[in-house]
């Protein structure tokens, strides 16, 4: 080989060799994909909560971990758009927080790990068994039968004469004949009616709080939707106007005006996934990591809510509370 020629390839291979190198770890920097589902300001602590978890595990967003989020806010139809947009993007992670969104990413991809949340992800299909899931789908269950009932249990405690409960519920919401059949169960052993309210859009929130007083229901049974998740502030104005003392599934309704919550923890359930998907990053398989259950559910109460609405907290509610709102 001639000298310049040799000289003209070694700079070729100079110049080339870094850029190589730059895109190369680039590429070895790991994409999640997050859909949540609600809006990003009503969301902000939980986003917070799940990304301080990264952060306590070592992964520094934008150099070691890369998140694509994508916000549902609040419609449960927008979740398979979402989905594979992000499988799109080859994801090496993907974050389901909903039991809507868990079954999108299922149908979407056999392949990419994926973190999910959902009321009963063997109901749904979505892991073969809670310590063996055998897929690619593990992470978080927060359904509980003793739950439903003991909503209604404390609601009943709370509201003298209980005999009638509004239940707002979305039947576009994969997991609501489980939760409605888990719901007919308590009531019936509690000696209460229920009427179903129901609720698609933020066009339903008017008509709902009409129904439930035309069919002179006593209370409200929040099941935790998205959808009420993200507009809260609207359906404790709601409930406040209409004077219906209200049971939620979510701490951050009684944070937002709403009487009551009895639940597991938003914030807990979002440090978790973060504690997932460090371990598939890690190189464990959903396969092989079991689903894990809430220890822990959280009592609510909010006093100036209660005192407005005219109810007197019993000393046995208030014992038990995990936390009163002034």
């Amino acid at each position: 080989m001639r000298r310049r020629e040799f000289i003209t390839l070694l700079g070729g291979v100079a110049v080339g060799w870094p850029l190589a190198a730059s895109t190369q770890t680039q590429a070895k920097i790991p994409r999640v994909g997050c859909v949540f589902p609600g809006t990003p300001m009503a969301s902000t602590h939980l986003l917070e909560a799940f990304r301080q978890r990264l952060r306590e595990l070592g992964h520094v967003e934008g150099q070691t971990i890369l998140l694509e989020i994508r916000w549902a806010e609040g419609r449960i139809e927008r979740m398979p758009e979402l989905v594979a947009e992000l499988v799109g993007l080859k994801v090496d992670a993907l974050v389901a927080t909903t039991s809507p969104a868990a079954v999108a990413a299922k149908n979407a991809t056999q392949t990419v790990p994926i973190v999910m949340a959902a009321n009963d992800p063997v109901g749904l299909g979505l892991v073969a068994s809670l310590s063996r899931p055998g897929g690619n789908v593990t992470g978080l269950s927060y359904f509980n039968e003793a739950i439903i009932g003991k909503r209604l249990e404390l609601l009943k405690e709370l509201v003298p004469g209980l005999a009638r409960v509004g239940v707002l519920m979305n039947s576009q919401y994969p997991i609501t004949p489980i939760l409605w059949k888990q719901t007919e169960v308590a009531a019936k052993g509690l000696g209460v009616a229920l009427e179903v309210l129901e609720l698609r859009g933020l066009e339903d929130f008017e008509a709902a709080f009409a129904t439930a007083k035309q069919r002179n229901a006593q209370a409200l049974l929040d099941q935790g939707d998205p959808l009420i998740f993200s507009y809260r502030s609207r359906i404790t104005a709601l409930a406040a106007s209409n004077r219906l003392p209200a049971m939620h599934a979510l701490r951050e309704l009684p944070d937002a005006g709403g009487l009551m919550s009895y639940g597991p923890s938003q914030v807990l359930l979002y440090r978790g996934y973060a504690t997932f998907v460090d371990k598939i990053l890690k190189g464990a398989k959903p396969a092989d990591l079991p689903v894990e259950q809430p220890t822990k559910f959280e009592l609510v109460i909010n006093l100036k809510t209660a005192k407005a609405l005219g109810l007197t907290i019993p000393p046995s509610l208030l014992a038990r509370a995990d936390e009163l709102i002034e």
